[in-house]
Protein backbone atom coordinates (compact mmCIF):
# COMPACT_ATOMS: atom_id res chain seq x y z
CA UNK A 1 0.00 0.00 0.00
CA UNK A 2 1.01 3.94 -0.60
CA UNK A 3 2.04 5.31 2.33
CA UNK A 4 -1.20 7.29 1.25
CA UNK A 5 -3.23 5.12 1.49
CA UNK A 6 -1.85 3.71 5.23
CA UNK A 7 -2.48 7.13 6.31
CA UNK A 8 -6.19 6.71 5.40
CA UNK A 9 -6.31 3.57 6.96
CA UNK A 10 -5.02 4.26 10.41
CA UNK A 11 -7.35 7.15 10.41
CA UNK A 12 -10.22 4.77 10.17
CA UNK A 13 -8.84 2.46 12.68
CA UNK A 14 -8.22 5.90 15.04
CA UNK A 15 -11.80 6.65 14.63
CA UNK A 16 -13.08 3.29 16.09
CA UNK A 17 -10.52 2.99 18.86
CA UNK A 18 -12.72 4.91 20.83
CA UNK A 19 -14.86 3.15 22.92
CA UNK A 20 -17.58 5.80 23.29
CA UNK A 21 -18.00 5.46 19.35
CA UNK A 22 -18.02 1.62 19.27
CA UNK A 23 -21.73 2.53 21.73
CA UNK A 24 -22.68 4.58 19.32
CA UNK A 25 -22.55 2.32 16.35
CA UNK A 26 -23.71 -0.45 18.25
CA UNK A 27 -27.02 1.57 19.06
CA UNK A 28 -27.45 2.72 15.52
CA UNK A 29 -26.98 -0.81 14.18
CA UNK A 30 -30.67 -1.51 15.27
CA UNK A 31 -31.47 1.74 12.92
CA UNK A 32 -31.70 5.11 13.14
CA UNK A 33 -31.33 7.41 16.25
CA UNK A 34 -31.87 10.55 17.59
CA UNK A 35 -29.10 12.26 19.06
CA UNK A 36 -31.34 11.88 22.47
CA UNK A 37 -32.11 8.64 21.99
CA UNK A 38 -28.59 7.97 21.71
CA UNK A 39 -27.39 10.19 24.14
CA UNK A 40 -29.77 8.41 26.31
CA UNK A 41 -28.71 4.77 25.11
CA UNK A 42 -25.12 4.80 25.72
CA UNK A 43 -25.50 6.99 29.15
CA UNK A 44 -23.71 10.22 28.29
CA UNK A 45 -24.53 13.61 27.56
CA UNK A 46 -25.53 15.55 24.36
CA UNK A 47 -22.38 17.40 23.66
CA UNK A 48 -20.34 14.33 24.54
CA UNK A 49 -22.45 12.52 21.88
CA UNK A 50 -22.24 14.87 19.08
CA UNK A 51 -18.60 15.28 19.62
CA UNK A 52 -18.70 11.51 18.73
CA UNK A 53 -20.93 11.79 15.90
CA UNK A 54 -19.26 14.46 13.97
CA UNK A 55 -16.08 12.65 14.02
CA UNK A 56 -17.96 9.09 12.92
CA UNK A 57 -19.60 11.38 9.93
CA UNK A 58 -16.26 13.29 8.83
CA UNK A 59 -15.50 9.79 8.61
CA UNK A 60 -18.50 8.75 6.22
CA UNK A 61 -19.78 6.10 9.35
CA UNK A 62 -22.80 7.58 10.02
CA UNK A 63 -24.83 10.66 8.21
CA UNK A 64 -27.47 12.46 9.41
CA UNK A 65 -30.29 14.00 9.12
CA UNK A 66 -32.37 17.02 10.61
CA UNK A 67 -36.16 16.83 11.34
CA UNK A 68 -37.74 20.09 12.90
CA UNK A 69 -35.04 20.62 15.43
CA UNK A 70 -34.34 16.79 15.91
CA UNK A 71 -31.24 15.45 14.27
CA UNK A 72 -31.34 11.47 13.35
CA UNK A 73 -28.38 9.17 12.32
CA UNK A 74 -27.57 6.22 11.28
CA UNK A 75 -24.91 3.90 9.38
CA UNK A 76 -23.67 5.61 6.05
CA UNK A 77 -21.01 2.43 5.63
CA UNK A 78 -22.27 -1.04 6.92
CA UNK A 79 -18.89 -2.60 6.33
CA UNK A 80 -17.82 -1.17 9.62
CA UNK A 81 -19.49 -4.28 11.59
CA UNK A 82 -17.78 -6.87 9.22
CA UNK A 83 -14.39 -5.38 10.67
CA UNK A 84 -16.29 -5.15 14.65
CA UNK A 85 -17.11 -9.14 13.91
CA UNK A 86 -13.16 -9.84 12.43
CA UNK A 87 -11.92 -8.39 15.56
CA UNK A 88 -14.30 -10.13 17.87
CA UNK A 89 -13.79 -13.17 16.56
CA UNK A 90 -10.02 -12.79 17.02
CA UNK A 91 -10.47 -11.70 20.80
CA UNK A 92 -12.91 -14.83 21.33
CA UNK A 93 -10.16 -16.92 19.99
CA UNK A 94 -7.63 -15.41 22.40
CA UNK A 95 -10.06 -16.02 25.50
CA UNK A 96 -11.15 -19.38 24.74
CA UNK A 97 -7.64 -20.43 24.24
CA UNK A 98 -6.08 -19.06 27.51
CA UNK A 99 -9.34 -20.10 28.80
CA UNK A 100 -8.74 -23.65 27.96
CA UNK A 101 -5.05 -23.44 29.50
CA UNK A 102 -6.96 -23.25 32.96
CA UNK A 103 -9.69 -25.70 32.40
Amino acid sequence: MSPEALILVASRFKVLAEPMRLQILQVLKNGEASVNELTEAVSSTQPNVSKHLRVLQDEDLVSRRQVGTNVYYRISDKTVFKLCDVVCGSLKSKFEEQAAIFA
